[in-house]
């Protein structure tokens, strides 16, 4: 279970372009914490809407992916491995079956800071990197709302996720 009280900041309403997609980026990062604390480690395995095999802690770990990839990978060009497949296989992340809780917030968080780094360090929204997938150059900016909205669905499936095991709802 995650301990603790997930600070969560409202989202930015005014600012420069640039600090409201941090900010974006960081509720949309807060919320998805928000929706697992208070969650028994069974429970974050739990597939809670079937049919669907989603469960709270793939999207944990799949996120720790799209972190990695789209800072690391996409605008550093690092050549890295996926954090849960060795084989460029980004299914696998939603794979919990003897998955370890603690491991996957920790790599999560892991990916989080190392992708404020690598945002913080860019000198302007135009950075640009390549994107495999895209079979395309990207910007900085781009990928800030690509990953934004890629959080954004994903906590919406954590919203019933979370109803399904609890009862909770919002956030």
């Amino acid at each position: 279970m995650l301990g603790g009280m997930t600070e969560r900041i409202g989202p930015p309403t005014v600012g420069a372009e640039r600090e409201v997609l941090r900010g974006l980026l960081d509720f949309q990062r807060a919320t998805l914490e928000l929706k697992c604390e208070g969650v028994s480690d069974d429970d974050l395995r739990r597939r809670s809407c079937p049919p669907s095999t989603l469960t709270l802690l793939g999207l944990v770990r799949h996120m720790a992916e799209v972190e990695r990839t789209w800072f690391q990978r996409v605008i550093n060009g690092e050549d890295l491995p996926l954090v849960w497949s060795d084989h460029g296989d980004f299914q696998e992340a939603f794979t919990v079956e003897g998955a370890s809780v603690a491991e996957a917030f920790t790599a999560w968080r892991r990916e989080v800071a190392r992708a404020r780094e690598i945002e913080q360090a860019a000198v302007s929204l135009d950075v640009i990197g390549y994107s495999p997938r895209w079979e395309s150059d990207v910007s900085l900016r781009v990928v800030l709302q690509h990953v934004v909205s890629e959080y954004a669905r994903h906590n919406g499936h954590a919203d019933f996720l979370r109803e399904a095991i609890d009862g909770t709802t919002g956030a």
